[in-house]
């Protein structure tokens, strides 16, 4: 998300930015051209984030997850998740926000997005979808229903993947497959390793980039 869209949405938890010029809203974030405010807020509108109602001069900030219209949601992308050698560091600062239908998230509010990078699940198959580099995947950490052959984000030593989960309960381990017409390696995982292991949510959905 830019930085003065940052700076619109924290202002907006004090003032009511509808009733403010412009010029005055540039000055309080040291912006010097009233112009450049109007454009982002007019971004954020666009993205589901505010509401502004010119007419009762309003704008008002809507909530993440929250039902824009009978129809769309505003979630949150939290950085990205590797589909490649294991390097992208696990965090969990919004780094923007997007609009999505219900339908595409089965009907789910409480969701997340990563931003993928790397190629190891380019042959995965999520509703019809694969998994390439820039592509949004639509985590849902509330769903515990972890199965063999899902695809989950996980968190290994604070590093982020998107992988198929093999759960083999016989050896007590669990194996991590890439899906690519690259070859990765498996990541195996034993009971030990249960501590630097975290699984942070179910793949439910890819918004191709």
């Amino acid at each position: 998300m830019h930085p003065i869209q940052q700076k619109l949405l924290k202002l907006a938890d004090t003032y009511n930015l509808g009733t403010l010029p412009l010029r005055d809203i540039a000055k309080i974030i040291n912006e010097q051209h009233p112009q450049t405010i109007k454009h982002h807020l007019e971004a954020l509108e666009r993205k589901g984030l505010i509401e502004w109602d010119k007419e009762n001069k309003t704008i008002k900030k809507c909530s993440v997850g929250a039902t824009i219209n009978a129809d769309f949601a505003v979630i949150p992308v939290l950085g990205a998740a590797n589909c490649g050698p294991a390097t992208i560091y696990a965090d969990e600062n919004i780094i923007d926000h997007i609009k999505v239908s219900f339908s595409l998230l089965r009907n789910r509010r409480n969701v997340f997005a990563v931003k993928a990078v790397g190629f190891s699940m380019d042959r995965a198959n999520i509703n019809g979808k694969s998994i390439e580099e820039g592509d949004l995947v639509i985590i849902d950490p509330s769903d515990n229903n972890i199965s063999s052959n899902d695809y989950v984000l996980s968190v290994i030593d604070e590093v982020a993947n998107i992988k198929k989960i093999i759960i083999d309960y016989a050896h007590e381990q669990i194996k991590l497959v890439s899906e690519s017409t690259h070859h990765y390696p498996p990541i195996y995982l034993s009971a030990d390793d249960i501590n630097r292991f975290i699984v942070n949510g179910k793949v439910i959905q890819v918004i191709k980039s």
